[in-house]
């Protein structure tokens, strides 16, 4: 007699740009390929999808790739098992998958997004709320995904981000240097440029501040046209464009904080990276940022340019405060990919 049908991973988001979402999928992924019962497995991905290395679980490439890929073909090939899609989306026709939506941007702020993207994926959202078992990544966001799709908040699971990714990493403290900034005190923002991420804020508060030799890096995969309007030709801010984990490790090792302005958002990863590199962060007093930094973040209003400015000058004239440290080392451990994961993978079980 033949076993039974695996249970089936939507890996659309390995042929996406990496953010957030795409972390989130990978470091998901990961974590499962880590436990006793990861040969239930397979990963579904669409033919340009990026290398990925795994030791238990296979990996099957189909043809096509998008939206289109995602409603088909993934749907005709999982028809017979469980399916577990981890970045917001999946096939609607499905009749037993799991899916982690992370946040409800698309309702809350529809501006932030072309009107197309976001109708789809508001029309997408209140289908699979009623056709799949839904989970996500913090407290604020159930609440969030609760309101907007009229579904009871203890039905929404939570299996939250990680940051354990940046704990086990080597950094790479070569990279301040090839960014020129040898000696040169300097912050660092995380992230794609999107409105959500409230950049101009950030630029705003830098021309708050005198100081010649102050430096801000973007790092993330943003558009260098875009970019060059935004910041009026300032000097002192560096396009890095995206780097790899190592590189940012070495940055925020090695930084005066972390800015992290953003108006909205469902978690929010890069607190929890910098913390894993003890590095201090400044953030925007938004819920989904305390519930993830709790004490350990320094908060302004993502509006308040003079306030973020003070408290980047603060950073600029006093060290971390040793007490602090521990504080962030309970921020992190905390958040871990692995028991994520374990939630995960005990929810899908339930449909199978």
């Amino acid at each position: 007699m033949p076993g039974p049908e695996p249970i089936y991973l939507n890996g659309r988001f390995l042929a996406q740009p990496v953010s957030g979402v795409q972390r989130y999928g990978r470091e998901i992924v990961r974590a499962l390929d880590r436990r006793p019962n990861a040969a239930d497995y397979v990963l579904l991905a669409p033919h340009d999808a990026a290398h990925f290395d795994l030791t238990s679980i296979p990996i099957r490439r189909l043809p096509g790739s998008g939206h289109v890929w995602e409603q088909t073909v993934l749907a005709h090939a999982a028809r017979r098992g469980a399916l577990l899609s981890l970045a917001g989306s999946g096939p609607v026709l499905h009749p037993r998958q799991t899916v982690v939506i992370h946040d409800a941007a698309v309702f809350r702020h529809p501006e932030h997004f072309r009107p197309g993207y976001a109708l789809v994926h508001r029309l997408l959202g209140r289908t699979l709320a009623r056709r799949a078992t839904l989970a996500t990544v913090s407290h604020f966001s159930r609440a969030e995904l609760s309101a907007v799709l009229e579904t009871p908040a203890d039905a929404i699971a939570i299996a939250p981000n990680g940051a354990d990714h940046f704990v086990r990493l080597t950094p790479d403290l070569g990279a301040a240097a090839r960014l020129g900034l040898d000696r040169r005190p300097f912050f660092v923002a995380l992230g794609n440029l999107a409105p959500n991420k409230n950049i101009p804020a950030m630029i705003r508060a830098l021309t708050r501040i005198a100081d010649p030799d102050v430096r801000l890096v973007l790092v993330g995969g943003q558009d260098a046209k875009v970019f060059s309007r935004l910041h009026a030709d300032d000097p002192r801010i560096i396009f890095a464009g995206r780097l790899d984990d190592a590189a940012v490790a070495g940055l925020l090792r090695q930084a005066r904080a972390l800015i992290f302005p953003s108006l909205y958002e469902g978690f929010g990863i890069p607190p929890l990276e910098a913390f894993a590199q003890a590095c201090p962060v400044l953030a925007s007093n938004i819920p989904a940022v305390h519930e993830v930094c709790g004490p350990a973040a320094l908060y302004f209003a993502p509006h308040d340019d003079a306030a973020l400015a003070a408290l980047m000058m603060a950073s600029l004239d006093l060290p971390a405060d040793p007490q602090w440290r521990a504080i962030a080392r309970q921020r992190v451990a905390a958040y871990s990919w692995d028991a994520s994961a374990a939630v995960l993978d005990a929810l899908v079980r339930t449909s199978r």
